[in-house]
């Protein structure tokens, strides 16, 4: 039976997804009086187009009847209506309601040929300024790109959305790439992974068992288990990983894994293997604290039994036999660790140690792995504390970092605060651009996630005893006062915190069963009690963690109900299945080096402009613009995972225990949640989810080289 063929003008677009392009629309069939409703793939569609549609009439028992779309023809608008509505839908950028009302006024039906061959005439329009029309023309340009890519990949079943990523990575070379090496996408495209590639080159045509293919899977494979934080694997394990991936033989994935050894585009020794950079990261690491270490220090012996003696009296503090030792180890040894819990005094120490070297030497630097840990670093000592990665200062135009071994940065004495937040590649770019002759101090608590970032640089530094560890454990007297600290001491032991209700605690446990009480309590607990109680702002000051993504009170669940609970009724663009709102607090999700902004920074959205398609985000202080298409590059931030949240503190934390999340209770989880509470930390949920948490202590091995690696370096 023959398909049926309707055409029309869209009237007004109903839903659309843009991840697979499915779209209901009404569309206006000449000589018709009622709106057709017609329903299928329709990918990029905007009101105002003419389509020609083919496909079969359909009767929904809800909707009624519909037109059920096989594949469509667009066409642009002809008529004043419909210009006027294609120019309204956003499809241009610089273009919303008033100017297509002015262009279309001016232009009449000769509109998107001027906009397509003219485009100085929108000089014509009033208000139109210089930085408008360029921003016109090179969206009009782009989106004729992107059509003609979406129909090409129409029939291999690439989303648009995709294929606006791929045009935006590629330009106009996207459709050569995308037949050349449809797996490059894996590795240029982020959220982009090799399952995607695989089924693109499937239909493209490249043989399951051809080279390219099982050479992209191992070095995809290597790259995804970075971010589990792996800096390596064991080699066989690796081949198993790709024969249940490929469905390949053993011989074939050992050969061409040999080919890229031979290519040294994967480094192998002894049972591991590695990404290239990673291994020269792990390398880099071990010969620049080498190179440190075989250096003297440009700062002066310190006598210090006298220094103590006086800083003590600067700063009107008793230091006790343990922090005295940790101070001493530090004005001697060129590289030190110094590492504790909560409360332990480490923030007490790194003071005495400015003070003391203030007096005998300047170029005193201070610095952490995020912008959220260098503003605390900056408000306990009250110096500039910098993040690493504007320390170094990106290259926009070579790539990597300015300051490097040849280009050092300027210093003598280097503290750098969350040492257990730094990753193998972020580690071996700090080293290189310390001064030979500067001191370095690292802080941190071991006892913390590792990073999120490949590699467990501050345990595989320590376990080494290659270099000096301050290890701190006693609570000192101003911090026993806490709940939060003493139950994170707990936690950290082995023994359950003290649960039970204190009037004005800063610790609190709520008991609920079931993960709907449990969300009904912390919405409760966001939007009422804890602002009332407390006198804290609902989205600044309290953040939820969860410890999963998924499930009932999952942070992709937290966070739909928390966004409508604080921050409804807003102004909306509503992207990819998720909704974003001015005002909405947001996160991250890798970083990017171009806006300034990194994996793990929150911020608040200032503003959504429909007609440019921007939205601005205030990142402590600074704005920052995406393009609607980078709109994946940030989640909501109501909740978010305690790891992204490492860092950083919030003066009220709100954390679901509950054993949905069985796979993911552990000890060192629970333990960095509640250290990042500075006011009150408010639990909820069953003690048996707790107990489980704090009795399982097997952390999630991490394979690295590292301590490997470390292993010819000795302490001069």
């Amino acid at each position: 039976m023959d398909d049926d063929q309707i055409t029309g003008l869209v009237e007004n677009i109903v839903f659309e997804n843009s991840e697979n392009g499915f779209c209901i629309a009404r569309l206006k069939e000449p000589r018709k009086s009622d709106l057709t409703t017609i329903v299928g793939p329709m990918p990029s569609l905007k009101a105002g187009e003419s389509l020609t549609l083919k496909g079969r009439w359909r009767h929904h028992p809800k909707f009624g009847r519909q037109f059920e779309v096989k594949s469509c023809e667009f066409k642009e608008p002809s008529d004043l209506i419909g210009i006027q509505k294609y120019l309204e839908s956003g499809l241009i950028k610089g273009i919303g309601p008033v100017f297509a009302k002015r262009i279309v006024k001016l232009f009449g039906t000769d509109t998107l040929t001027i906009i397509d061959k003219e485009p100085n005439r929108l000089f014509e329009v009033e208000g139109m300024g210089e930085k408008r029309i360029e921003m016109i023309e090179q969206c009009w340009n782009d989106q004729k790109a992107i059509r003609d890519l979406i129909i090409f990949l129409r029939s291999h079943d690439v989303s648009p959305s995709l294929a606006q990523k791929i045009y935006k990575r590629y330009g106009d070379k996207s459709i050569s790439m995308v037949r050349d090496n449809p797996y490059q996408l894996a590795k240029d495209i982020f959220r982009v992974g090799f399952k995607t590639a695989d089924k693109l080159a499937e239909r493209i045509g490249i043989p399951q068992n051809s080279p390219q293919r099982i050479e992209a899977y191992l070095e995809y494979a290597l790259w995804e288990l970075t971010s589990h934080g792996h800096s390596c694997y064991p080699k066989e394990q690796l081949i198993d990983l790709a024969v249940e991936a490929l469905g390949v033989e053993v011989e074939s994935i050992s050969e061409r894994l040999s080919h890229l050894v031979r290519e040294e585009r994967l480094i192998h020794e002894g049972e591991m293997v590695w990404i290239k950079p990673l291994y020269l990261a792990e390398i880099g690491i071990g010969k620049e604290l080498r190179r440190l270490l075989d250096e003297s220090s440009s700062i002066r012996p310190v006598e210090c039994e006298k220094a103590i003696e006086w800083v003590q009296e600067q700063l009107k503090i008793e230091l006790a036999s343990a922090q005295k030792e940790a101070v001493i180890s530090a004005l001697k040894d060129k590289i030190h660790i110094l590492t504790g819990g909560p409360g332990t005094g480490k923030s007490t120490i790194t003071n005495a140690i400015i003070k003391i070297l203030e007096k005998v030497t300047g170029g005193i630097v201070l610095a952490a792995p995020t912008g959220r840990a260098a503003k605390r670093m900056s408000e306990i000592t009250r110096k500039k504390a910098s993040t690493i990665h504007s320390l170094l200062e990106f290259d926009f135009q070579e790539g990597g970092f300015k300051k490097n071994r040849d280009n050092p940065l300027t210093g003598n004495l280097f503290i750098i605060d969350e040492a257990s937040m730094i990753d193998t590649q972020l580690m071996n770019h700090l080293l290189k651009a310390i001064p030979s002759k500067a001191r370095l101090i690292f802080i941190g608590d071991i006892d913390q996630l590792p990073s999120v970032g490949p590699g467990n640089v501050l345990k595989d530094l320590i376990n080494s005893d290659m270099l000096p560890v301050t290890t701190l454990s006693e609570i000192f007297r101003q911090a026993k006062g806490s709940r939060i600290i003493t139950n994170a001491h707990r936690i950290n032991r082995g023994i359950m915190p003290d649960t039970a209700f204190m009037p004005k605690s800063d610790f609190v446990f709520f008991h609920e069963e079931t993960p709907e009480a449990i969300m009904a309590k912390i919405s409760h607990l966001v939007s009422v009690e804890i602002p009332e109680h407390f006198g804290l702002d609902p989205i600044d000051d309290i953040q939820v963690l969860a410890p999963m993504k998924k499930g009932g009170i999952g942070i992709e669940n937290l966070n739909h109900t928390l966004q409508e609970l604080l921050n409804p009724n807003r102004a909306e663009l509503v992207r990819m299945g998720r909704s974003f709102r001015e005002g909405d607090k947001v996160m991250q999700m890798r970083n990017n080096y171009n806006k300034n902004v990194f994996n793990g920074d929150v911020g608040r959205i200032l503003e959504i402009v429909q007609d440019d398609q921007v939205v601005t985000v205030d990142f402590d202080g600074a704005d920052v613009e995406y393009d609607f298409s980078e709109l994946d590059e940030l989640q909501l931030a109501y909740a978010c995972s305690i790891h992204k949240y490492q860092g950083s503190e919030c003066k009220a934390v709100v954390i679901p225990i509950h054993t949905c999340h069985y796979k993911m209770l552990t000890r060192n989880l629970i333990y960095t949640g509640i250290t990042r509470g500075k006011q009150l930390v408010v639990t909820v949920g069953t003690k048996r989810a707790f107990a489980i948490a704090v009795q399982n202590d097997g952390v999630k091995k991490r394979f690295t080289g590292l301590r490997d690696h470390l292993a010819g370096l000795s302490v001069s």
